[in-house]
């Protein structure tokens, strides 16, 4: 007797970038903030590229990537089949599908397709949250999403060196309370590497999250850019986030 089907959770249609791109996500758990647009943002591929999304869940970041440059080809590598799923039905809904594909996959034992040095830029989301801390969430998906599974930090950084080529950018975005350990990761492969903060409000009270990116095989010293400031006083969008969230402008991390 066959085992019953796995039944689909229940999903929702959101768009991103004002509308440019369509995003089919589940209803509970894991959901994308605005976290994986600007990590896309922060990417300096051209047209012709090719880029990797590690982690890449229902492709937020993959598809922001593809609506924000014509003729970049983007591969995301994501642990669960059904967000992989999904992340392929919105690239077809979104018109994104020609230049952008989905794997399933895990970091630690990845597909024999992605070899060492294919891609122009590697970036990634990783799970906040180190292994064993914090309050694991009972939906499985956000779980994964947000604590540290069989792959720890370091891992995760060490596969997008070992899958960016020479002169290519690795792109993280993450807590900022660990940027200490994103930084002493890349700098095993990388240099030039610029700090981006993400600042809740003009206040600059303490950043939440930053954006930290590396060029594989480059030397120099780690700079600390000006950041972003998100939101004004009274909550809103500042005009410079809308321009990255709304209008898929670039985040310029360097100057």
């Amino acid at each position: 007797m066959k085992p019953p089907a796995k039944s689909l959770p229940e999903t929702t249609e959101d768009g991103l970038l004002g509308g440019r791109v369509t995003i089919i996500q589940p209803a509970g758990g894991y959901r994308a903030a605005i976290d994986p647009v600007l990590l896309a943002a922060a990417v300096p591929a051209v047209t012709g590229d090719r880029v990797l999304d590690v982690g890449s869940g229902t492709g937020a970041a993959a598809l922001a990537l593809a609506a924000r440059i014509e003729g970049v080809r983007v591969t995301g590598l994501e642990a669960q089949a059904d967000l992989a799923a999904l992340a392929r039905e919105s690239a077809r809904k979104s018109g994104l599908a020609e230049g952008v594909s989905f794997l399933d996959g895990n970091l630690l034992d990845p597909p024999d397709v992605l070899i060492s040095g294919l891609f122009d830029h590697v970036m990634a989301n990783p799970p906040y949250l180190a292994a064993g801390n914090g309050n694991p969430p009972p939906d499985e998906a956000k779980r994964a999403a947000t604590i540290e599974g069989d792959a720890r930090l370091v891992d995760w950084l060490g596969f997008m060196l070992t899958m960016v080529r020479e002169g290519g950018s690795v792109t993280v975005i993450h807590r900022h309370d660990r940027a200490e350990e994103v930084l002493a990761g890349l700098a095993k492969g990388a240099g030039g590497i610029v700090v981006f903060p993400l600042w809740p409000k003009p206040a600059r009270q303490a950043a939440k999250r930053v954006i930290i990116r590396a060029v594989k095989g480059e030397g120099g010293e780690t700079r600390t850019a000006d950041g972003l400031i998100l939101h004004t006083e009274d909550g809103a969008y500042t005009p410079e986030a809308e321009a990255v969230l709304r209008d898929a402008g670039p985040l310029f991390i360097a100057d």
